[in-house]
């Protein structure tokens, strides 16, 4: 095999490593995403369990309620496209036999439409920060850590022989 198609190769298997990667984490992180789960996202799902504990006024309850309004709106479109490029994956899947080149191509066409989404996610956040007053802000992070702290406690917990 020549140095080029092999250089080729190899980034053809990177593109779909990381390809496959941000589909699962995407998958992962975002199940139930529109039901109100993701960034700030009514009472469920842990970011709305964070911003929920920060007693919020109303004015900053509505903000964060048109911020997400407005987010859901724009990434609505983005979020149908990535559902049909994995509708397509699992579809062309599904005839029994592995075509390679077709997956290949799905998901090197799902890679950055799930990273835009990411940083409209990512700005989103941002934007809801921006609401919150220097001591809330500290309140988020305080939360954070702790749950940070309660899950290593938990999954060490699970690790320890019985």
């Amino acid at each position: 095999m020549s140095r080029v198609n092999k250089v080729r190769t190899i980034a053809l298997a990177a593109v779909m490593a990381v390809a496959v990667a941000a589909s699962m984490a995407f998958a992962q992180s975002h199940e139930g995403h529109g039901q109100g789960r993701g960034w700030g996202g009514r009472d469920r799902g842990m970011q709305g369990e964070f911003f929920r504990n920060l007693d919020l006024t109303d004015a900053q309850k509505a903000q964060m309620k048109q911020l997400r309004e407005s987010s859901a709106q724009s990434t609505r479109p983005l979020m149908e496209q990535i559902q049909a490029k994995r509708r397509e994956l699992r579809d062309a899947n599904q005839s029994g036999s592995f075509n390679e080149a077709l997956a290949t191509q799905k998901l090197t066409e799902i890679a950055p439409l799930e990273a835009k989404l990411m940083g409209e996610q990512f700005k989103l956040h941002q934007q809801m920060l921006s609401v919150l007053t220097a001591e809330q802000k500290t309140k988020l992070e305080q939360s954070r850590e702790q749950f940070k702290t309660n899950r290593t406690e938990r999954r060490d917990h699970k690790k320890e022989p019985k």
